[in-house]
């Protein structure tokens, strides 16, 4: 499989609910933005999640899926959306104008790891990040702190800048990374782990066909936030229903579908070494 094939079927996204400007009847409808989830049943998991938020909050919800977080971004700051969930790292760029709503939990703690991937090869080729030198790497977007921001960080420690890759491309999501990397687009990919991890318990052939080589030091989970400037009277509410999800039958079994135990209202420090790094790769003009 080439490249531009892969890149052509990458999953488009899934828009649960219009992102209509005018329209009166969406005018309460609170609209929440992602990326594609991870999971094979994702229209009928959004549908579920979509249905249990919309009876707790007395209000229609609606999700629309992007495949970039600047899509999303330009989506929320335009007024199209009420809530998206993003990176740390989009986050941590325009802190001033968003509002934490909730951070998930993965494995009880609202932190989550980078990992970096090579095919599943009797010899290996890649252990390391110095080892990526002249070699083929796969993104995940250009606004992921795991799928790219993690990935600056380490190549500069090994002494590489991007120029001495062979060629690195973004896939536009976690999941597309880890099937790049398993089809032989790429000699290794930068990931979210618990994207990898959640893959791996879904049985995913990518995961399969993959393998870790290093896991970055813990950082604060991609949050679900809002814009600062939101009027939708149902914002604080769906917040309320977020942190409470684990704590009844339905919201859990959602929960466990995502791989997740929970969310927490979370603080700006859980981003603090997302934001360091920004800083760090921004002023080498990355």
């Amino acid at each position: 499989m080439k490249r531009k094939t892969f890149l052509q079927m990458a999953i488009p996204g899934v828009a649960m609910g219009a992102v209509g400007k005018d329209a009166t009847s969406q005018a309460e409808v609170l609209r929440i933005g992602l990326t594609p989830v991870i999971l094979a049943d994702q229209a009928a998991f959004l549908a579920r999640w979509s249905d249990y938020l919309s009876k707790r909050l007395g209000s229609p919800v609606s999700f629309v899926a992007r495949e970039s977080y600047q899509g999303m971004l330009d989506l929320l700051f335009g007024g199209q959306l009420d809530a998206a969930w993003l990176c740390g790292y989009p986050y941590v760029r325009h802190q001033r104008r968003l509002q934490l709503l909730a951070v998930p939990h993965y494995q009880g703690r609202p932190l989550y790891q980078a990992y970096l991937i090579r095919p599943r090869l009797k010899e290996a080729v890649i252990r390391n990040w110095a080892d990526v030198k002249g070699k083929v790497l796969a993104y995940s977007d250009p606004l992921s702190n795991s799928g790219w921001l993690v990935a600056q960080t380490q190549l500069h420690a090994a002494g590489l800048r991007p120029r001495d890759l062979k060629k690195s491309f973004f896939a536009h999501g976690h999941r597309n990374v880890a099937e790049a990397v398993a089809a032989r687009l790429a000699h290794a990919g930068s990931i979210d782990g618990y994207v990898w991890e959640t893959m791996r318990l879904q049985g995913m052939a990518a995961v399969d066909q993959t393998e870790v080589v290093w896991k970055s030091e813990l950082f604060g989970f991609p949050p679900i936030v809002g814009r600062l400037s939101s009027r939708h009277p149902k914002t604080q509410a769906l917040q309320a229903t977020l942190l409470g999800m684990q704590n009844e039958p339905e919201g859990l079994s959602l929960l466990k579908a995502l791989n997740l135990t929970g969310f927490e209202a979370g603080s700006p420090a859980l981003f603090s070494s997302i934001a360091r790094m920004a800083t760090s790769t921004e002023a080498r003009g990355i």
